[in-house]
């Protein structure tokens, strides 16, 4: 059966496919293989440019700029053909090293050059380079991203809804009064938190030989300062250069990141969560969408789909960062291939996360608040306000107020007129007595609206 849409065996690269499609660039094969040529060329150029070495002269200005556009222009085809030498040679750094020695060899200056395509390298100085260049791109143009158009429409509506009382619920029971702006900016907080945190962590790599002592630098050049030139040639990357390894960086910065996207990911779906209650308890509605139908039996249903795909997503992202972020650390000795097809999933954790996070925003988009509703609940329960009342008598120092308001109200509710009543005949002074007697459950919110402006 041809792979198609209909017929991939991940829903990333059938069903969702065009919502992840900026993450192929970075996570496909052709991004890996992609990635291998940018990092044996900018080796070859350093050696080249910079080791002043005598067995290898700098390169022209023609020939450098040869040697960038075949790390520029390399398409789809070019790893094609590294795939037809991987074939033969049944190890994929290998088959792309043979093709950039074959792609370069008609040119002569190059070609005197050759072998120090890949020189003093083992595959995994090339890989682990490579895919810390992979997760920076992907966090960097992906994943922020998403993050940002989350954030930014969760502010919007923190602003937008300060000043909208809304009853708060602890343990799913009426509580002291917030605002609706004040629970979407209490997200964002976090979530501004978490993606300082993604956005900081330092991708390492390290370009040190086979087992990390430079044994086969020096044993060609041993005067030369491997150690440092190879810091700069790393850093000059844009990475941050991991000084003692075995033959694999040891991924902790990766393992680190992965686990700052989980988290990240965990904030995401508490507030799917708590948006679907609200949906649910009718303090947002949903926009219609024309032609969208909610449920094949029952015409009236306007579901929230999108908090749900957008919480489904985020758990399969977090099972699969957690498991990298768990076993990519870990490697027998100096080298076992466990973390290599691990690695090759990198895209399906990201791919999930932004997925979620598209349809996350998809369903913050489709939000409409309903004031009435929210005023309804609230009139409803005015033993909230017991909270303050007692509150105010122990500033003045009448005795028991816990108690008193807690069998006043605990388990029954109270109406307004007999809290009213209540806090009539207290023995305070009146102008703190009129405070309460204006109090109302909508506006006891305390600072919600300053807070949800914060933001």
């Amino acid at each position: 059966m041809p792979v198609s849409v209909l017929t991939a065996l991940s829903p990333l690269d059938g069903r969702y496919h065009d919502k992840v499609a900026e993450l192929r660039d970075c996570f496909s094969e052709h991004g890996l293989i992609r990635n291998r040529v940018r990092v044996e060329v900018a080796w070859l150029k350093a050696l080249a440019a910079e080791a002043a070495l005598a067995e290898i002269a700098p390169f022209s200005p023609a020939a450098v700029a040869e040697l960038d556009a075949v790390a520029a222009q390399f398409s789809e085809a070019d790893s094609a053909a590294v795939k037809e030498i991987e074939a033969a040679t049944n190890h994929d750094v290998k088959a792309m090293e043979y093709w950039l020695k074959k792609r370069l060899g008609h040119n002569a200056e190059i070609l005197k050059a050759a072998e120090f395509i890949h020189f003093a390298c083992t595959s995994e100085d090339i890989n682990n380079t490579s895919h810390a260049l992979m997760l920076r791109a992907g966090r960097d143009g992906a994943l922020l991203p998403a993050l940002d158009g989350v954030i930014a429409r969760l502010r919007e509506l923190a602003h937008r809804h300060a000043d909208l009382a809304m009853l708060s619920r602890t343990h799913g029971q009426p509580a002291s009064p917030t605002t609706l702006g004040k629970e979407m900016a209490n997200i964002a907080a976090r979530l501004l938190r978490a993606r300082d945190k993604i956005a900081r962590v330092g991708l390492t790599a390290k370009f040190n030989g086979a087992v990390g002592n430079y044994n086969a630098h020096l044993a060609a050049w041993p005067a030369f300062d491997w150690e440092t030139f190879n810091r700069r040639f790393i850093e000059s990357l844009g990475l941050e250069f991991n000084s003692h390894t075995i033959q694999i960086e040891p991924h902790d910065a990766m393992a680190e990141l992965f686990d700052a996207m989980a988290r990240a990911n965990t904030i995401l779906i508490d507030a799917c969560r708590d948006i679907w209650m609200y949906i649910s308890l009718g303090y947002f509605r949903q926009k219609l969408r024309e032609g969208e139908v909610g449920s094949s039996t029952m015409p009236h249903k306007v579901n929230p789909i999108d908090f749900e795909n957008a919480e489904g997503n985020f758990g399969v992202a977090n099972a699969v960062l957690r498991h990298f972020s768990e076993k990519l650390p870990l490697s027998r000795m100096q080298r076992d291939l466990t973390d290599s097809t691990v690695l090759r999933n990198m895209g399906v954790g990201f791919g999930h996360g932004v997925l979620g996070a598209a349809s996350m925003r998809r369903g913050l988009d489709k939000l409409e608040a309903d004031p009435a509703r929210l005023a309804a609940d609230l009139d409803a329960c005015w033993e909230v306000l017991a909270e303050p009342v007692q509150t105010v008598m122990r500033r003045f120092g009448i005795a028991n107020p816990y108690e008193q308001l807690k069998a006043l109200t605990r388990g029954k509710g109270i109406s307004r007129e007999a809290l009213r009543e209540f806090i009539a005949a207290l023995a305070i002074a009146p102008e703190e007595r009129e405070r309460l007697l204006s109090m109302t459950p909508a506006s006891y919110t305390g600072k919600a609206a300053e807070l949800a402006r914060r933001i």
